[in-house]
């Protein structure tokens, strides 16, 4: 799965991380930066990571701020894109199983890491069990 990637300065370790997590179980990751902990304005790199999703260059993304409000916010605004902020092993197979997220977005500031993996793993590995919702929502935006 191709996987797009993106971050703060607040979540840049993490990311560096996630994208070692990510390679190392065979996926291809596109990582749209930070390339350091300097301090930067989370939209920049958030942005294209959500294009990437929305525009069908990336099957997911996972996005990571401090305390990843902002980052889903700003994913959200993309066309088809589904970005849940995740901070539990719960909220990750919620957002796949019953809200098809093809994003997530996480806050490094209060998630420890080996929380921050379950949750990968979680999302990753959970199917979306269908729903009248979720597929009336994509058709009105398709």
């Amino acid at each position: 799965m191709k996987i797009a990637l993106g971050s703060d300065h607040a979540g840049y370790d993490y990311k560096e991380q996630i994208k070692r997590y990510l390679s190392d179980r065979g996926h291809e990751v596109e990582d749209f930066g930070t390339e350091s902990t300097d301090s930067v304005d989370y939209p920049d790199f958030i942005r294209p990571a959500a294009a990437a999703v929305s525009e069908g260059e990336c099957e997911r993304g996972i996005v990571l701020g401090g305390s990843g409000n902002g980052e889903a916010i700003s994913a959200n605004r993309f066309k088809g894109v589904r970005c849940a902020l995740c901070w539990s092993v719960e909220t990750a197979r919620l957002a796949r199983q019953h809200n098809n997220a093809n994003m997530i977005s996480i806050g490094a500031r209060l998630t420890d890491w080996p929380t921050v993996e379950e949750i990968l793993a979680t999302w990753l590995s959970t199917d979306f069990e269908g729903g009248r919702h979720i597929r009336r929502i994509e058709k009105l935006e398709g």
